[in-house]
């Protein structure tokens, strides 16, 4: 089976206020191993997160934003290439923080300084060989366990914000109808996009595997805008 190659160089990075623009997310499934009808986040979902070479602590996907791609193909792609997983964005974004790159971590200088734009990813699909495999393990972990080995306080707090984003989800009842969209709808998408709970046109979301940059902002073009910064259509990340 022949694998993906992962991308390479920063001649297509984003800036913005001299900041490198980095898009991640936070790979999710739902395992409901509980007896209960209700629905307990602790032991009800679970996270992906990734290892680096030599270090016992973990990091969700995350990488690079690239000029030919939205936010969130950027985030769908860092996914698959190194934790080797594609899934369905949910929803908007979790939120961005800043932080330095780990190569300037130990200097006083002010480069290196990154932004980093989050989302929530419903896990569809695990691959058996990926892009990054020999720099990157991967492990399926309950939500206490990903706070203790979590490397970055500002990952702890992405998470905090998925716990909230998924607790309100369920108090509300919020059910994921899919809806597949018609093919005169999307005469050049990929067959498998599908459209998570279609009203509001913000939660329009896309699925990965990574679709060409012009296919979705055509398809939304009198509904809503795709995210071409970090300003998302529902609240300021």
């Amino acid at each position: 089976m022949s694998i993906i190659e992962a991308r390479k160089g920063r001649q297509r990075q984003r800036y913005e206020d001299n900041l490198r623009l980095v898009s991640g997310c936070i790979p999710y499934r739902v395992v409901r191993n509980n007896a209960e009808d209700s629905f307990d986040l602790e032991s009800s979902l679970e996270v992906l997160m990734i290892s680096s070479p030599n270090r016992d602590d973990l990091v969700f996907p995350k990488g690079g934003w690239e000029n030919d791609e939205t936010v969130e193909e950027a985030a769908c792609r860092e996914a698959l290439e190194e934790a080797g997983v594609k899934g369905i964005i949910k929803g908007d974004s979790l939120g961005d923080w800043t932080f330095r790159s780990k190569s300037r971590q130990e200097s006083g200088c002010l480069e290196g300084g990154c932004k980093v734009c989050m989302f929530a990813l419903e896990v569809t699909e695990e691959l058996d060989a990926w892009p990054e495999q020999e720099n990157h393990d991967r492990k399926w972990l309950f939500i206490k366990d990903a706070f203790q080995l979590c490397r970055y306080k500002w990952m702890s707090t992405a998470l905090e914000k998925f716990l909230e984003v998924m607790a309100t989800e369920e108090k509300h009842g919020a059910g994921q109808s899919l809806v597949v969209l018609h093919p005169a709808q999307v005469s050049d998408v990929d067959d498998s996009l599908v459209v998570l709970n279609p009203a509001p046109a913000s939660e329009v979301v896309t699925e990965n595997p990574i679709m060409s940059t012009n296919c979705l902002p055509s398809l939304l073009s009198q509904n809503s805008t795709v995210l071409e910064s970090f300003k998302c259509p529902a609240q300021q990340c």
